[in-house]
């Protein structure tokens, strides 16, 4: 059932009530062995594959985190990308596969049952000034925590072309994606017409990967010319597979209510739309990283990914580690934010052991 503003207003209201942290009017160091027993030993931000690996590791470390997964943070549910996949397949354990919100759950299980503290609140704000560090949520909450671990991933780009979006009647995760690896060995794909969005090097890499599985598939690029490196163009374009639609667009995404069958393309220069046999649409036109909150605190690449030293996790601000995707713009799988949440959950504990704060 839809949920009502009352509804709302109630799961505000205990979060506010039930998970709020020990609240502080400021943070007064040196600390007294008192108040730093108020302190957390790590808060995680963040609940996909990253984030819950970190929590699962310094849980096991009795490290007791405290994990904000995120209240529809960048508007997708706790758990990340991953909840927005239909199938994962290529996630060890899970022969047959496994649904994507399905994996998140059991990640958020595994995590709780080692005692991970999970807060259902949006990170607003932090301040990395000084340590302890200042966290706060969005419904009000705020903390302190001796070291933190950012796993907010990054959000993929879409289009809000009609019946592309998550409403009734169209085809989100019915054919239209934003990862070709992640779901385009599914066999909804298999033999189709695949379209892809986009003119740099993602999306060349995507077309490229789906050729393995379609009939053909089409590159859609609003300009006359790509934006992609010179090496994946010459590769893409020497694929039989591939086929390239300039200064053009996909306007409208047709099904039959069950799966994508058709989409309508314009072609800008004579304003001309044609409405070509289609099994799904790619969009490959990036990613945002969920770094917003973080107000300029942390090195930053030009594309506002978290910059961490090669090799580790580790972050321009020491304490601060960032595991994931929000870190990694080149793989952005699952299993690799996995890893990169156990390397930052160990380093966390290494961390701590350096410091002359109770273990």
């Amino acid at each position: 059932d839809a949920a009502t503003s009352e509804d709302l207003f109630g799961v505000v209201l205990v979060l506010q009530v039930e998970f709020k942290c020990l609240r502080y009017t400021m943070a007064p160091p040196p600390m007294t062995k008192s108040e730093s027993e108020d302190v957390h030993k790590v808060v995680i931000i963040g609940s996909g594959p990253a984030g819950h690996t970190a929590a699962i590791y310094t849980a096991r470390a009795e490290l007791h985190p405290v994990m904000y997964e995120g209240f529809l943070a960048a508007g997708v549910a706790a758990g990340g990308q991953l909840t927005t996949t239909v199938d994962v397949e290529n996630f060890p354990g899970f022969p047959q596969g496994i649904g994507g919100m399905k994996i998140t759950e059991l990640f958020r299980e595994q995590s709780a049952r080692f005692g991970t503290k999970i807060l259902t609140e949006t990170i607003s704000s932090v301040d990395l000034s000084k340590r302890p560090f200042h966290v706060k949520g969005e419904f009000g909450s705020e903390c302190y925590a001796h070291s933190l671990i950012i796993a907010t991933g990054a959000t993929a780009k879409r289009l809000d072309i009609p019946g592309a979006g998550e409403s009734q009647g169209e085809y989100w995760q019915k054919g239209v994606s934003a990862c070709a690896v992640c779901d385009g060995a599914a066999p909804i794909f298999r033999g189709k017409t695949l379209f892809v969005i986009g003119g740099g090097d993602s999306a060349m890499e995507e077309a490229l990967f789906l050729t393995k599985y379609a009939s053909k598939v089409f590159i859609v690029h609003r300009r006359d010319e790509l934006r992609a490196s010179k090496i994946m163009q010459t590769r893409a374009m020497a694929n039989e597979s591939v086929e390239f639609l300039y200064s053009s667009a996909v306007v409208k995404v047709s099904g039959d209510g069950k799966s994508v069958s058709a989409v309508t393309i314009k072609n800008f220069k004579t304003e001309q739309e044609t409405e070509m046999d289609a099994g799904g649409l790619f969009f490959a036109i990036g990613h945002v990283p969920n770094t917003k909150f973080l107000d300029g605190q942390l090195a930053l690449d030009e594309a506002g990914y978290i910059i961490t030293t090669p090799g580790t996790t580790q972050t321009s601000v020491a304490g601060v580690f960032a595991a994931g995707d929000v870190q990694d713009k080149k793989w952005r799988q699952a299993i690799t934010a996995a890893g990169t949440g156990c390397m930052a959950a160990l380093e966390v504990e290494h961390f701590l052991a350096s410091l002359d704060t109770p273990q």
